[in-house]
């Protein structure tokens, strides 16, 4: 089904998707937007990947008052990286309407500047448990005109300890409002949360387990004390152009990052010792190329939406299903293939089969290895002391780059922008020409600080 066939979609809104590349709905979209449309309560289980952010931006978009000053639907993440993903994807699919404001409210940035946000007004507001918390008791948040309530990822924030903070935030919304809950897997406590929340709602379900056509599933026994160079050698053998690494320890991530770095391999370690800062940081440098191999704790296994990982290792087997298929998520999504490799222990070979069912299992001794392959970025990241509160868009970075330092388009890789700073990936080849002309060069009328990542 095409977006273009709901009647209820306006030609501006259906021109944007176009534009975005939405034409043919996903599942997840073709049950559940119609439904929203209709102002009817739903609970909803898909797999990360499967295009729910759009099956619930789409309709609230449409429904936004932009006159009014409070906000009118509110969006509960479990992640602050989820919550700035949403945020980002809800600004590219509003933006056929003029002054639709939407807002993260997450942990890791001061409260004053969210305070001053809200002061302003908001349509959308998009935020986690903790932080919503923040503002509820200070009274800075308010839900008097709230008319949906949307809870992404419902069964993560209840693993993270959310359960009864979600019941308490809840406990202040207007009874007269819509209420669509998402979430990979049905729990005993998501079908608690869903009855007292949900008003007669209308339950769809998709095929969340991980097609073999779609991901290719394989796991290998490997020798304990052979961790990293049976990762080496995996890495050696699939060739990817990105690779995710899963482990269950902090100490882990650190640990086999600097074993693969040793190796000769570009590499970063992801972990909650990591500051907010860090993290972010680490996930766009992934994500624009400039790192090629991200080695991360179960931390990234949700919400992390980076495009075309081709590899995913399970470096250590995860402790059950449902942990397993949030990893293997983050490759083979939109349709794309993947590749999603498990090692694992003499003493697991019991436990594979109930937590990987769909992994074949092959003898890590006839790997094909290639031995002369490296895996190194040929981008790197620059940083701009500067982002939208200085009014800096992509367009501005880019037309400096090409224009004024004579920069090839070609030559230039991703670029985000954040409230006070900026990011351009740019090819090795020309990242010295292009960090002396940023520092040189004016970028609307100003100077700006510029640093290597």
């Amino acid at each position: 089904m095409k977006f273009k066939e709901i009647k209820e979609l306006p030609k501006d809104m259906i021109n944007n998707l176009d534009s975005l590349g939405y034409e043919d709905m996903t599942e997840i979209q073709a049950g559940s937007i119609p439904l929203v449309l209709e102002g009817k309560d739903i609970l909803a289980q898909a797999k990360t990947g499967s295009g729910k952010t759009a099956a619930f931006g789409i309709p609230l978009i449409l429904g936004i008052d932009s006159s009014r000053h409070a906000p009118q639907a509110l969006i509960m993440t479990p992640t602050r990286e989820l919550g700035d993903q949403v945020s980002k994807e809800l600004r590219r699919l509003a933006r056929y309407r003029e002054n639709i404001k939407i807002i993260t409210l997450c942990g890791g940035v001061p409260m004053r500047g969210q305070i001053a946000s809200l002061t302003k007004g908001a349509d959308i507001v998009v935020g986690t448990p903790g932080r919503l918390q923040d503002h509820l008791s200070r009274e800075t948040l308010p839900l008097y005109d709230i008319k949906t309530l949307v809870l992404d990822e419902a069964d993560r924030m209840l693993d993270m300890g959310f359960y009864d903070a979600i019941k308490k935030i809840i406990s202040n919304f207007p009874p007269a409002r819509q209420s669509l809950l998402f979430s990979a897997t049905f729990p005993e406590k998501i079908e608690s949360l869903a009855k007292r929340i949900l008003k007669n709602p209308t339950t769809i379900k998709i095929e969340s387990k991980h097609t073999e056509d779609v991901i290719v599933q394989t796991a290998y026994e490997m020798d304990r004390d052979k961790k990293s160079e049976s990762i080496v050698n995996l890495i050696k053998t699939y060739k990817p152009k990105s690779v995710l690494v899963f482990v269950n320890m902090k100490q882990t991530s650190e640990d086999v990052a600097d074993d693969l770095y040793d190796a000769g391999f570009t590499v970063q370690a992801l972990n909650g010792d990591l500051d907010q800062k860090e993290r972010n940081e680490t996930l766009l440098m992934f994500a624009n190329g400039s790192v090629p191999i991200l080695v991360a704790t179960d931390v990234a296994s949700r919400g992390l939406d980076v495009k075309d990982i081709e590899l995913i290792i399970n470096a250590d087997l995860p402790h059950d299903t449902e942990v397993y298929t949030h990893r293997i998520g983050r490759t083979g999504r939109a349709g794309a293939k993947g590749i999603a490799v498990t090692l694992f222990t003499q003493n697991q070979v019991d436990k594979l089969p109930e937590i990987a069912p769909s992994a074949k299992i092959e003898n890590i001794d006839k790997l094909n290895i290639d031995k002369k392959f490296e895996m190194h970025s040929d981008t790197i990241t620059l940083c701009i002391d500067g982002g939208k509160k200085s009014k800096l868009r992509a367009g501005d970075i880019l037309g400096t780059l090409c224009k004024d330092i004579k920069i090839d388009a070609k030559d230039i890789g991703k670029i985000d922008i954040f409230e006070y700073k900026s990011y351009v990936a740019v090819k090795k080849s020309v990242a010295n020409k292009a960090f002396d002309g940023l520092r040189s060069k004016k970028i609307k009328k100003r100077n700006f600080r510029v640093w290597r990542m």
